[in-house]
């Protein structure tokens, strides 16, 4: 056996980061893995370069914004909560900044602050940095004993795991963690992507790409059935649609072969009753001119023929030629515009990954495996996720401490 430590740490991302400075504040000595030869490439990339470390809400809140899984987390924010988070950057120099929807960003709007942050409170000289790959945890004794990392074994009492997910992979998340906690035994909920964009065959989308639509009220649909609404901004791309609400909504998409549809009200300002007065009075003012000429006084113009065209409504028509029954459609598809045949985007492009280690086989008040004494898991490795809004953040920053803390006090209890 080669060199002893007492916290190995696999994954030098916010989790891993996280759990090695706690475990150094500790008293222990830390051997932090990373693939890369420095920690946080990852979290440099959040929130568009300017990293959305937190929510300032409180935690029945914070739990609201997790699409399933919320209970497990319950014990790990009560530890360690997003106002924690909040303190330990100020404490470590960072000016924080909260925006719209309780967003909390660095002041300066710059990732790199955090991340300077992060690697100074885990890179001390109690921590050692190693950039290499984990190839398989060592077991003595029926718990976690090490792992073996390029050929080399490193021994210790405890190994937190928080290598992320397969999101990214040119930052090393390529779903190691995975086969690291199979080799344990633990079970892995089928990896998916989550905070994507989304596809469509509708071809309309690809007409439409580069719009933006800064307040659409969109509702998801699976199989027929309601599932989720949101309320904001959308971006129709070459290849379907994304942006925030969208990215929120392929958070609940967690079925593989479903129906997926989306219903946009484009004017969710305006009651039924008021639009359909709004659109008697353009027909009126407009009867001597195109229906698509009409319509350009209602919507952008590259939505203009998809509207009429789901509406079945002819384009050249005049508007002293459009019937009650047109207008009513005409309504209809104002009210809800279908964009249908979705599907997620690629997992390497989502802004995180959901699934991984099922959290029936993980104690949440520790951490720690339920089959492998010494086992520790953290961040999104774990079948944890959250909207946007940086939930997913501080699901890693919650269970990265809380790991970093227990794994440290095992150590204790066997001096």
């Amino acid at each position: 056996m080669s060199r002893i430590f007492d916290v190995i740490i696999i994954g030098g991302g916010p989790a891993g980061m996280m759990a090695a400075g706690h475990a150094v504040r500790s008293g222990a000595k830390v051997l932090l893995v990373d693939k890369n030869d420095r920690c946080g490439r990852k979290l440099a990339l959040t929130g568009k370069g300017r990293c959305n470390v937190t929510n300032d809400c409180d935690i029945q809140t914070f739990l609201k914004n997790l699409p399933q899984n919320g209970k497990f987390l319950y014990s790990a924010l009560r530890q360690f909560s997003p106002q924690d988070t909040m303190a330990f950057f100020e404490e470590l120099g960072v000016p924080l900044k909260v925006e719209r929807g309780r967003r909390v960003f660095p002041a300066s709007d710059k990732a790199m602050d955090i991340v300077g942050a992060m690697r100074r409170f885990a890179l001390t000289e109690q921590t050692t940095f190693c950039s290499g790959r984990a190839e398989a945890l060592l077991f003595e004794n029926g718990r976690c004993a090490g792992a073996v990392i390029d050929g080399q074994k490193f021994a210790a009492q405890a190994v937190i795991i928080a290598t992320g997910g397969l999101s990214y992979p040119i930052t090393g998340s390529n779903g190691d963690g995975y086969k690291l906690a199979q080799s344990a035994g633990h079970t892995i909920v089928p990896p998916r992507a989550s905070l994507v964009a989304l596809t469509s065959t509708d071809a309309f989308c690809a007409l439409c790409a580069g719009l933006t639509l800064k307040n659409t009220a969109v509702t998801l649909f699976e199989n027929g059935k309601q599932i989720f609404t949101d309320f904001g901004e959308l971006l129709f791309t070459h290849t379907g649609v994304s942006g925030p609400t969208i990215l929120s909504a392929s958070a609940h998409m967690r079925q593989k072969e479903a129906d997926y549809a989306l219903k946009l009200d484009l004017k969710p300002a305006l009651s039924e009753k008021t639009l359909d007065e709004r659109l008697l009075r353009e027909l009126a003012e407009g009867r001597l001119q195109t229906l698509k000429t009409i319509a350009g006084r209602l919507l952008p113009q590259s939505l203009i023929h998809p509207v009429l065209e789901q509406g079945g409504l002819p384009p050249e028509d005049k508007g002293a030629e459009v019937t009650k029954a047109q207008r009513r459609a005409f309504l209809t598809v104002l009210k809800g515009f279908w964009i249908r045949n979705l599907r997620l985007g690629p997992i390497e492009e989502a802004v995180v990954t959901a699934g991984g280690v099922s959290l029936n086989e993980v104690n949440p008040r520790n951490m720690e495996s339920k089959l492998m004494p010494g086992l520790y898991f953290a961040g999104e490795v774990l079948d944890l996720d959250g909207y946007t809004g940086g939930f997913n953040l501080q699901i890693a920053f919650s269970t990265g401490y809380v790991a970093g803390i227990s794994a440290s006090s095992t150590i204790a209890a066997t001096l």
